[in-house]
């Protein structure tokens, strides 16, 4: 093991975030039973969020940023894990109020880390990271509230994002009729690639007068903005129709009534992939190593060396990255 090496530490100072690349030790890093030589981390919004200043996402200071990684264990007080163990470690405090995995060793809890899936590689692991996990625990849990193919369409929201795209892929590939929303015109080509029957601009949605109960088009619904969107597509559901709420790049509000809920059964589910209890975390990846893996994993994906980590950031805050960017270590 390596007694120095890089990290990507998050600082504040005074009212400003500042972040850059130090050299570190693993001595230096937070506590954990598990130390792991990191082969990939990956970029989700939320990391975008932190290393910019744009959302309070960071909760002590200074922190390693990157909420996820993948790499081999190289020590362990866990009898759980041994050396040369591949293993994945997403969500929880990581790069958000403990050292994450934005380094080239991370030291974690041992109740964080997930074995390796048979079926993926440890790049394939954070192509789908945090963001198809996120993905991934979304449509467990409306299959789980009853969605199945031939209860009609299911609709994404974001959908050329990184939850997104890959929620497009994986419902397309399991047989669903998936209608992707993106305010993309330019991305329609991509979003049928990867398998959507239908793309719709997010323009052409009237979001100023939602009615409390509108035309009935999805049976599930996954959706990355919140705000007026969420409260669109609850007044658009089907009958005990479900929508799995992941995120809220369009505004935490949400201006709606109880007639979805009462007069259409439908199910707003809150899908909360920071703190998924560990034998649901092991399950939804090993669907996404088996009947949940996107098709088109390596489409999706693009390589980033550690050193360029900086220069994306901001294209992440202006809504200008598609697909999953995974960074090598």
């Amino acid at each position: 093991m390596m007694d120095k090496f890089k990290v990507f530490r998050i600082r504040e100072d005074g009212k400003k975030i500042v972040c850059g690349f130090e050299l570190a030790s693993v001595k230096e890093l937070d506590p954990g039973e598990v130390v792991i030589k990191v082969a990939y981390s990956s970029i989700n919004y939320k990391d975008a969020l932190a290393a910019t200043g744009a959302g309070k996402i960071i909760r002590r200071f200074p922190c390693i940023g990157g909420i996820d990684l993948s790499g081999t264990v190289v020590e362990s007080s866990d009898p759980r894990f041994k050396a040369d163990d591949e293993v994945i470690c997403t969500s929880f405090d990581l790069g958000v109020a403990h050292d994450g995995g934005y380094a080239e060793y991370a030291r974690v809890r041992a109740a964080w880390v997930v074995p390796l899936p048979k079926g993926l590689t440890l790049f394939d692991a954070m192509a789908l990271g945090t963001a198809g996990f996120t993905a991934g625990l979304g449509i467990m849990q409306l299959e789980h509230n009853g969605l199945r193919i031939d209860n009609g369409p299911v609709v994404v929201t974001g959908a050329s994002g990184g939850v997104g795209s890959l929620a497009v892929d994986i419902l397309s590939g399991l047989g669903y009729q998936v209608v992707a929303v993106t305010g993309k015109e330019a991305e329609t080509a991509f979003l049928r690639e990867l398998g959507a029957a239908e793309v719709k601009l997010r323009q052409s949605i009237n979001l100023e007068k939602i009615r409390p109960l509108d035309k009935a088009l999805w049976a599930g619904a996954l959706d990355n903005l919140g705000g007026n969107m969420l409260a669109w597509l609850a007044s658009t559901m089907m009958e005990n129709g479900s929508i799995a709420s992941i995120g809220l790049a369009a505004g935490m509000d949400l201006n709606t009534t109880v007639a979805p809920f009462i007069l259409r059964g439908v199910n707003l589910l809150g899908i909360n992939s920071v703190a998924t209890a560990m034998p649901l975390r092991q399950q939804v990846w090993e669907q996404l190593a088996s009947r949940l893996r996107p098709r088109h994993l390596s489409y999706l994906t693009r390589n980033l060396p550690f050193a360029d980590l900086p220069s994306v950031f901001n294209a992440f805050i202006e809504s200008k990255v598609k697909g999953r960017i995974v960074v090598s270590m």
